[in-house]
């Protein structure tokens, strides 16, 4: 989580401080992107329990104008928080590792020859800011959305300054390279922050079964 805040106060610095320790994919997976993963999981599971998360409000009531719905605020079991969070988490996971495979493909569409790990590099620590703005989604009055569009502001912003670091494209292509990549990846976290919200605002009445029947299975 620190490695995220430098990027946004410090990138230049930060940034090549990273490319100069040439981390393999299991050292930034287990050293720097699991556990910042692992302790926002946490707290947002802290919130979801003694919080709770508006119900009944959410994007897909509002098109379906259900207006007898009632929004209610709903608190978590300990256990359907744990199922929650740890399906965020390899969600998280899943835009990772799904994001660098397509910022190598962008760079390859230049004529690039990148790397996965260079790619890996560039989405796990360029979407650092972007998880880091999960603390803010503890808390039932911040809309999800706005977490979400002030974490990527931020990653699109860290991205300019690591994209052409770590993937080192041609000069005359770095700014394809960049543009490219932050559409795509604001495109994913999107469609991964629309599942998950829409879950947690109770959306998915069949997932929140599924959510339940897995919660009864756990240890008491």
């Amino acid at each position: 989580m620190i490695k995220a805040l430098l990027l946004i106060f410090d990138p230049n610095r930060t940034w090549d401080g990273i490319i100069r320790a040439r981390r393999s994919l299991v050292s930034i997976l287990l050293v720097y992107l699991l556990p910042m993963l692992l302790l926002l999981s946490a707290w947002e599971a802290y919130g979801l329990t003694h919080w709770g998360k508006w119900q009944g409000d959410g994007l897909l009531s509002k098109l379906k104008k259900l207006e007898h719905q009632i929004p209610r605020l709903k608190t978590f079991t300990p256990g359907e928080a744990a199922v929650a969070e740890t399906a965020q988490l390899l969600l998280s996971l899943a835009v990772v590792f799904v994001g660098a495979t397509l910022v190598k493909s962008v760079g390859e569409t230049f004529r690039g020859r990148h790397t996965y790990i260079q790619a890996f590099t560039a989405v796990a620590y360029g979407l650092g800011p972007f998880f880091l703005l999960r603390v803010l989604d503890a808390f039932p009055a911040v809309s999800p959305w706005a977490s979400w569009a002030i974490g990527m502001i931020l990653s699109t912003a860290v991205l300019y300054q690591g994209v052409p670091r770590a993937m080192e494209p041609d000069p005359s292509h770095a700014f394809g390279v960049y543009l490219m990549s932050a559409v795509l990846l604001a495109l994913i976290t999107a469609l991964a922050r629309f599942v998950t919200s829409s879950y947690l605002e109770g959306e998915f009445p069949g997932i929140e079964a599924i959510v339940a029947g897995l919660t009864d299975r756990l240890p008491a």
